[in-house]
């Protein structure tokens, strides 16, 4: 693909100013490298989401059918699934900078261009596959790609911090880019936004490195690589044998856990959005305003924000099994307030489906990363993620498909409902099999 890998950078030391000696770098980069995923994720991942935004109008000015329309999302969605595990291997290859700004070019491309469209078919490729592609680079799967490498002890929090960026910046930039829309159009609203996502993320991200090494760092902040990576990776290691293979997405693929990863995120994903996508209309067919559905959608993203956070900081403390659980548990008690719900707009079911939704199974996200990282992390890591996320990607486009082709059939939400918590149960139990704990253990698990 062009792109060579190089050794550590000699930058692991500088000078404070005034300074009479050298001075390591500061053990907070990694927290830079966090925040630039914040606000990447924060932009990035919601430009895509925005497609709802731009929906309404492209179907007042072109009248083209419902759902030929929303397909350009879908198809999006779905190409960058198909490519994600050559993202993954070009993470592997050229690191963060090359990936991520990719991303953007791609997403600020299909947004630059959208305001051309004439024809479905340019709405396919400009807000469908472009801005999708570029989302799958500089959204949770290229993040998930390289931020494990820079914590060990504080994975988990880390990743749920910058993941939490996208609740964050759902809350600032999508009622601010529906606002331009009500006062120009969609048009100036896509080119605005294009124009946002270049002079902001392109300098941004230069900031990226792919792991502590290339600056002479250890993760964590752990002062220099050498003695402090030896002696943390050690502590945390339970399976040797395991941890000291080279894994390659060959190898990986031949094991049962890379499977039970697969199992997990694919039916993990396909409870979340399913969800997502139709609990707004339900929630208005059975009696909520339309502004309570808009209401009850934009809470479950902010009670997101602190729900991912401290899952992603008790995964540290208990183990990513136990994380994956509660997020899996949140969705079973979202379902079953929907199923609730049948009987009436009662308000105390609607708070339970928002709280359990966001606050517990939006913590998904907080170790999405950290569980392959935990098992698979290596050279080769990138293309092994990558391929997972392939696996999580189709949970997230069969769910909201096989959701409404069973109400169609049926005319109700019932059956679907029900089998997206048989999804969530069997999506935390193929966590336990997968057993990351058995491999390595997070912090508050090992006795130094």
């Amino acid at each position: 693909m062009g792109c060579k890998r190089r050794g550590p950078r000699p930058l692991a030391r500088w000078c404070w100013p005034g300074a009479s000696t050298p001075r390591r770098l500061p053990v907070f980069y990694g927290w830079v490298v966090v925040a630039v995923a914040f606000v990447t994720m924060g932009l990035g991942v919601n430009t895509r989401t925005a497609f709802s935004l731009f929906f309404p109008p492209i179907l007042a000015e072109f009248g083209w059918e419902r759902g030929m329309t929303a397909g350009a999302f879908s198809f999006g969605f779905l190409v960058s699934a198909v490519f994600s595990p050559f993202v993954g291997r070009l993470m592997d290859r050229c690191g963060p900078r090359v990936v991520i700004e990719m991303g953007v070019g791609l997403m600020a491309a299909g947004l630059l261009l959208a305001p051309l469209v004439r024809q479905p078919w340019h709405l396919y490729g400009t807000l469908g596959v472009l801005v999708g592609g570029g989302a799958n680079c500089l959204g949770y799967t290229g993040q998930s790609l390289f931020l494990p490498n820079w914590f060990v002890r504080r994975r988990g929090l880390a990743m749920s911090v910058a993941f939490s960026g996208v609740g964050v910046g759902s809350v600032l930039v999508l009622p601010w880019l529906q606002a331009l829309i009500g006062r120009a159009d969609w048009r100036t609203a896509c080119w605005t936004l294009g124009l946002l996502v270049l002079v902001l993320l392109v300098p941004l991200n230069l900031l990226l490195k792919q792991r502590p090494e290339d600056l002479g760092l250890a993760p964590d902040g752990d002062g220099s690589m050498g003695t402090s990576t030896a002696s943390s990776s050690t502590a945390h290691v339970v399976d040797v044998a395991w941890a000291a293979t080279d894994w390659t997405l060959h190898r990986a693929m031949h094991t049962a856990r890379f499977w039970w990863i697969a199992v997990g995120y694919f039916c993990g994903m396909f409870a979340w959005y399913a969800v997502q996508v139709h609990q707004t209309k339900y929630v208005v067919e059975i009696g909520f305003s339309t502004t309570h559905a808009a209401w009850a959608l934009g809470l479950v993203s902010l009670t997101g924000i602190p729900g991912q956070i401290t899952l992603g900081h008790v995964s540290d403390r208990i183990g990513r099994e136990w994380v994956w659980t509660v997020g899996s548990v949140g969705f079973v008690l979202c379902y079953l307030a929907l199923l609730g719900l049948r009987h009436g707009p009662m308000p105390t079911l609607l708070a339970l489906m928002i709280v359990s939704q966001g606050m517990l199974g939006y913590g998904l996200t907080s170790v999405i990363g950290a569980i392959p990282a935990d098992l698979f992390q290596g050279s080769h890591y990138g293309t092994i993620f990558g391929t997972l996320m392939l696996a999580a990607i189709l949970g997230g486009a069969a769910g909201p498909w096989v959701t409404g082709m069973l109400h169609d059939a049926t005319g109700s939400y019932t059956l679907a409902f029900w089998i997206a918590i048989g999804c969530s149960v069997l999506s935390a139990g193929a966590i336990w099999l997968a057993g990351p704990r058995k491999v390595q253990a997070v912090a508050g698990r090992v006795h130094l």
